[in-house]
């Protein structure tokens, strides 16, 4: 039986004042809820428990706090509004201009919004089905429709003005929910968006350039014009309650007027004046909170509530740690559920298994990478299938020296042509089959083998012709394909 009742408290655009952010906490305490979490997009993950579940909602509704049930939330409204003065400066997309976007939504979505700045790389620009970023010419956007179910995305022919967004949002949602079927064809949906919408656009000239991937470090003290920002991140995702009643308390009395998700679950306060620096040291110390992480710990992303991913995150980060190995400029994200959309340049995707009581040490994972590393890209490459746990680690050094070779001009792995987004999620893992001496067994790993100057990610079909078996010197002709699950063990 369920011991907590899920909810989720949407802060549009990313943004929520502390006054409001309190009053949220100050229920929470008064239903015994000890911790709460910050989600993918943006938005406040809280769980209740079930005994005082009617309190929480009698409260919340005389104080005007709208709430959804997990198998209830309507999604959040994300923006790269946390960006903007501190990770973008030379853009024309201001704080007032996001304010005034969001203040002209009229519904409430049912789809998935994203409102991006193309300039910035720390909020995902494709994880919606609405996907806005700005386009060089000032209070112009471009649209990038992702088919709901789907992994289909359409660029919109036209730029559209900025006043527009909200209500061509509601028309192309309404669109998609009458068509039960779904679209298919991205010219079909602007036709009718055409015919039955009336907004002010301009004809897309030049398409989306992605800007280089490279997230900021996001958490801790840094300088912000004359003032401080605050980056705040949790390496279980889980914010003690109590801590943010009395950050809240803080920007009360300093008069902060706002506070900043993101959707890597941390939380950003900006404006903070030297002056009060001390408070907040003071705050951060009382509750021995941490604001300095190795880099290669902020650049994941685990789906939401998945105490399964986090697991293997932190299983992984053991490994780079021990291994000394650099990730800047890698993103990485961990997929345990078969069809959540996740945003990263290295993807970790469980193997999808009917079997609920199989044992874990069964578990298989896929390694896959975006084309050119840039986790906006719409193409996924599959580096790796059926995986075991304890060899992650390994694949992923290999993966990450393939970024930096790349990175300095030198390609040394030879892979398959990018493949969409939808063929890899549809695609069934097939048995692993490798190679294997017929005479001593020595299976041939792709992982490399330095003393042999085998670079890691080369094939068994790209080995050179004379290539040896490393230990009885058998030719590459007399290894044998065999399936993983029927290898022979070495008798040496």
């Amino acid at each position: 039986m369920l011991q907590t009742q899920t909810v989720h408290i949407n802060f549009t655009g990313g943004i929520v004042s502390p006054g409001y952010l309190a009053e949220v906490l100050e229920i929470a305490l008064a239903c015994k809820v000890q911790h709460v979490r910050f989600g993918l997009r943006q938005q406040l993950i809280l769980d209740v428990p079930i005994k005082h579940f009617a309190t929480f909602e009698d409260t919340c509704l005389s104080n005007n706090i709208h709430y959804y049930k997990k198998k209830e939330a309507l999604p959040n409204i994300i923006s790269s509004y946390p960006a903007a003065g501190t990770f973008t400066t030379d853009s024309w997309l201001r704080e007032g201009v996001y304010k005034d976007v969001f203040n002209l939504f009229d519904y409430k979505p049912t789809l998935k919004i994203n409102i991006c700045d193309s300039t910035q790389s720390l909020v995902p620009f494709f994880t919606g089905h609405l996907n806005w970023i700005s386009s060089p010419a000032a209070h112009f956007w471009y649209l990038y429709i992702r088919f709901p179910k789907t992994q289909t995305i359409y660029c919109f022919p036209e730029l559209v003005y900025t006043n527009d967004l909200p209500s061509l949002s509601k028309n192309i949602e309404e669109l998609l929910s009458i068509k039960n079927e779904g679209y298919t064809d991205g010219d079909e949906l602007y036709q009718q968006v055409k015919s039955n919408s009336s907004f002010i656009s301009k004809p897309v000239e030049k398409p989306l350039a992605l800007p280089d991937f490279s997230l900021p470090y996001y958490e801790g003290f840094n300088r912000y014009d004359n003032n401080y920002w605050l980056g705040i991140y949790r390496r279980d995702e889980l914010f003690p309650v109590s801590f943010l009643a009395d950050v809240c308390a803080v920007c009360l009395e300093t008069k902060i007027g706002q506070l900043y998700t993101t959707p890597w679950k941390s939380i950003i306060i900006k404006g903070i004046e030297t002056a009060h620096r001390h408070m907040w040291d003071y705050v951060l110390g009382r509750y021995r909170i941490n604001v300095r992480h190795a880099a290669n710990e902020l650049n994941w992303l685990v789906e939401d509530n998945t105490e399964e991913g986090l697991l293997l995150k932190r299983h992984i980060i053991r490994f780079f740690d021990k291994e000394d190995v650099r990730t800047y400029g890698v993103s990485f994200a961990v997929q345990m559920k078969p069809h959540s959309g996740m945003f990263g340049s290295v993807i970790i995707r469980k193997h999808e298994t009917k079997n609920t009581e199989r044992l874990k040490s069964l578990d298989r994972f896929e390694i896959l990478y975006t084309n050119g590393f840039n986790p906006n890209s719409f193409d996924f490459i599959s580096f790796r299938h059926n995986v075991e746990k304890e060899h992650l680690g390994t694949y992923l050094v290999s993966l990450c020296k393939f970024f930096y070779e790349m990175r300095n001009g030198k390609k040394i792995i030879k892979h398959a042509s990018p493949v969409s987004v939808a063929t890899q999620l549809a695609k069934t893992p097939a048995v692993k089959t490798i190679h294997q001496c017929k005479h001593c067994f020595t299976v041939y790993d792709a992982a490399g083998n330095e003393d042999n100057n085998i670079i890691a990610g080369i094939l068994f079909e790209d080995l050179p012709v004379a290539y040896e078996c490393p230990l009885c010197g058998a030719a590459k002709e007399d290894f044998i394909p065999v399936e993983e699950t029927s290898l022979q063990l070495q008798t040496h």
